[in-house]
């Protein structure tokens, strides 16, 4: 990979990179992600941004959404997804300071407050944001210009692939069960379809805080994986089954304090009916939809909550890399691919059968 000075000192028509591209909408997305050697370099970096020379970046279920296409949202094909990336400084916006930032290795926390939320407000609600590889263009290229804010600094000894992985997934898992469920050592924590990276993320971060672990899956092997990493009891269930008496005979009828659910449809009611009393169910995410039947009754008796989240804050992600710089937290990689396998990188993910992150190396 060339420094971005060669890109730079060259005439307009000669500058390109070499991307990740979506070209058309489609299910399934991985027929039409090309790896391109023509893509427009980004332009030098304005006030407040920074450019990136990209190591590694890593795939989330986000980037098969944009691949689908977003509800709601109008998307421009052909276009670059993805939201975790990890990367070297090699160029600065005129206001910022080179040596603070030029060959600094980063990772990008791609939720980009829009309205920030009025001080006075408490407790304030969660702005509404941008995210970096949905609404706007997204990571899986040699070179990205990044907001300067929106980045945190990864140790040397942490591999690039790895810190790619982190990013998204640890973030979420972490607002979620910390900030969100407000969840608290030695809690029981149910976890819906283990494998995923947010599942895995919030399996990591219940284990560093001494809680009791439930994680469900249709795979065999893939619970086998999950006990491996800290998992304290499994439910293996079909399509349909409501296994929330199983839930219920594991913890003596009680239930579980929290439930981190981002299968969403198909697996809400079974997590509201595993919550003991004044438990608390959070999703970040519907895989299977949004349209799921409820039971408010239960709800209201119970004195349950059930809270949205998205993402999450550079307080949240700063607080989450602090970990994974001090090796307290680390990803779980399913697979790594070249940058020129992108298309058969999005197969592995759009089959469902990986366990942790699918992870795209820049540097071959």
């Amino acid at each position: 990979m060339l420094p971005l000075t060669h890109y730079y000192s060259h005439s307009k028509a000669q500058i390109a990179m070499k991307a990740l591209v979506i070209q058309k909408q489609g299910i399934p997305v991985h027929p039409s992600v090309q790896f391109v050697h023509d893509w427009p370099e980004p332009e030098p970096p304005t006030a407040n941004q920074i450019t990136i020379q990209v190591q590694a970046t890593a795939l989330n279920h986000l980037d098969l959404w944009v691949g689908r296409g977003v509800p709601g949202t109008s998307l421009q094909y052909p276009r670059i997804s993805g939201s975790d990336v990890c990367g070297i400084i090699q160029a600065v916006g005129p206001n910022l300071d080179e040596e603070k930032y030029l060959g600094k290795r980063v990772i990008l926390n791609a939720a980009v407050p829009v309205d920030p939320s009025p001080s006075f407000q408490t407790p304030p609600p969660r702005p509404r944001l941008s995210v970096i590889g949905e609404q706007t263009s997204g990571v899986h290229c040699e070179f990205l210009n990044l907001p300067a804010s929106q980045v945190a600094i990864i140790e040397d000894h942490v591999p690039a692939t790895a810190a790619a992985a982190f990013g998204l997934s640890f973030l979420t898992a972490w607002s979620c069960l910390v900030t969100r469920a407000e969840l608290k050592p030695g809690r029981t924590i149910l976890i819906t379809g283990i494998g995923g990276g947010v599942a895995l993320s919030a399996l990591m971060i219940a284990k560093l805080l001494g809680c009791r672990v439930i994680a469900t899956s249709r795979s065999t092997s893939k619970l086998d994986k999950a006990k491996e990493l800290g998992v304290d009891e499994t439910i293996l269930h079909t399509k349909g089954q409501d296994w929330s008496r199983e839930v219920r005979a594991l913890t003596s009828k009680r239930g579980v304090d929290v439930a981190i659910d981002s299968i969403g449809k198909t697996t809400h009611l079974m997590c509201l009916k595993s919550l003991a009393n004044g438990g608390t169910y959070v999703t970040p995410g519907c895989t299977t939809g949004p349209d799921a039947v409820t039971d408010l009754a239960r709800v209201f008796w119970n004195q349950l909550r059930i809270i949205g989240s998205t993402m999450g804050d550079m307080s949240e992600f700063r607080q989450v890399v602090a970990l994974l710089n001090s090796a307290k937290l680390d990803p779980v990689i399913d697979s790594t691919y070249p940058a020129s396998d992108g298309k058969v990188a999005f197969k592995r993910l759009e089959s469902g059968d990986h366990f942790g992150k699918v992870a795209i190396d820049w540097t071959e």
